[in-house]
């Protein structure tokens, strides 16, 4: 396997001068032209609608949960982090047979005697990467090799151990009373374009069938069929708190998380951190990453009908605003960098305020509750007192602990009162 980081082309948009003029699709106005006026005709008319379009034109319908997913714990230190946390391991097979796809689950909790909510993430590298603790097991999966992450012929080594540690502050978030759920998120389908024959896909093949259809499930809706068995998993763990369960993701996890949220109820609140095209940002703005630009630099993202909207925008019958509106009337939030224009932060804030209405059907507040806002994101400003959350941050595409204090600060916030 191989993976190319493909560069910002020079044409790419930064201008707001020079975007074109859009008109979105409106997520109270059911196909047949009727508006949606009551939370009955949302949920049972309007959302399947939009649930559907998403699912064959952005990320592919994934199959049905399996009836069946086994679970391995393979140890459990009460010691962890110099005795403030409880660290287990544990193995969630989605495939059994000869070639089994299985995942490994990491979980840092906090010492309670009742049940602890849950950030559940995908991660980039394997779990050993998210502290130096020796007592993690290094990743068998194929990854992509990189230096600074100690990953050598595409496997991690002992040298990968706490590398990417800045974006997990598992102290911070274990004081707070939440437990960190992460998985590799190439245990579930490696991060290449391969043609679909590793990971997950393989095993859903129709007779005849090579690949996945042109409406059928791309990596993307891959990794959040798998955020869902992680979240099987913890449905079954007595320790964790099921029901106040936040699905993380960034960049592209960030993509990943929306579409797990909207795709499956029982997450409680959905966290989207710096994921642009294809995530938060409206696709209509074409600013930075385009649709052309990402269905070029990763087509295994989504699924292959995406590529009708290269450089036709206009023309897909969603857009992402409609993503978070999915996920109402549960919290959401969304966060953007300053220097990280490639992600569109204007665009990641238009789609939280055009998500507003629907969030209003519900009763709940959308920024700050009638709806008015700023229509600029502003540097530093964070808004945390409705169901829909943001904040635009100094700094660049990353992960940063001031984006975990309003994530956990959000949460509070919702799950004060289970």
């Amino acid at each position: 396997m191989s993976f190319e980081v493909v560069a910002a082309p020079p044409d790419a948009l930064y201008d707001e001068d020079k975007l074109p003029a859009f008109t979105l699709p409106d997520p109270l106005l059911c196909e047949d032209g009727t508006p949606v006026t009551t939370q009955e005709e949302w949920v049972n008319k309007r959302r399947p609608e939009i649930f559907k379009l998403f699912e064959e034109h952005v990320y592919g319908r994934a199959p049905q949960a399996p009836a069946k997913v086994s679970f391995k714990q393979l140890y459990e230190d009460k010691n962890a982090l110099d005795g403030k946390a409880i660290r287990r391991e544990v193995e969630i097979t989605l495939v059994d047979g000869p070639e089994p796809v299985v995942m490994t689950m990491l979980i840092y909790q906090p010492h309670s005697d009742k049940p602890v909510p849950a950030f559940l993430a995908l991660s980039f590298y394997g779990n050993e990467t998210i502290t130096s603790e020796p007592g993690i097991r290094l990743n068998t999966n194929w990854m992509r090799s990189t230096d600074d992450k100690g990953i050598v012929d595409h496997k991690s080594t002992e040298a990968s151990r706490g590398t990417a540690s800045s974006r997990w502050p598992v102290e911070m978030i274990v004081e707070r009373g939440y437990a960190l759920c992460t998985i590799y998120y190439g245990d579930i389908d490696p991060d290449v374009d391969d043609d679909f024959q590793n990971g997950i896909h393989p095993h859903f093949k129709k007779p005849g069938q090579t690949k996945p259809a042109a409406d059928e499930w791309g990596s993307i809706a891959a990794w959040a069929w798998g955020l869902s068995r992680g979240l099987d998993y913890l449905e079954v763990d007595e320790t964790i708190d099921a029901k106040h369960v936040s699905v993380f993701g960034h960049s592209r996890l960030g993509k990943t998380s929306l579409w797990a949220g909207a795709s499956d109820p029982r997450f409680a609140l959905v966290i989207s951190n710096n994921s642009g095209c294809g995530g938060a940002a409206l696709s209509r703005r074409r600013y930075g990453e385009s649709v052309k630009r990402i269905n070029t630099s990763f087509p295994h993202w989504f699924c292959d009908n995406f590529t009708k909207y290269n450089d036709n925008e206009d023309a897909c019958p969603v857009d992402q605003h409609e993503l978070i509106s999915l996920i109402a009337p549960r919290p959401v939030y969304v966060a953007s960098a300053v220097d990280d224009q490639w992600a569109d932060p204007k665009g990641e804030f238009l789609s939280c305020v055009y998500a507003g209405p629907v969030y209003r059907l519900f009763g709940t507040s959308s920024f700050g509750g009638g709806g008015l806002i700023p229509g600029e994101p502003v540097v530093g400003h964070v808004i945390n007192s409705s169901t829909i959350g943001y904040h635009l941050r100094e700094g660049k595409h990353d992960v940063t602990d001031f984006d975990w204090v309003q994530y956990l600060d959000f949460a509070d916030r919702h799950f004060k009162a289970r």
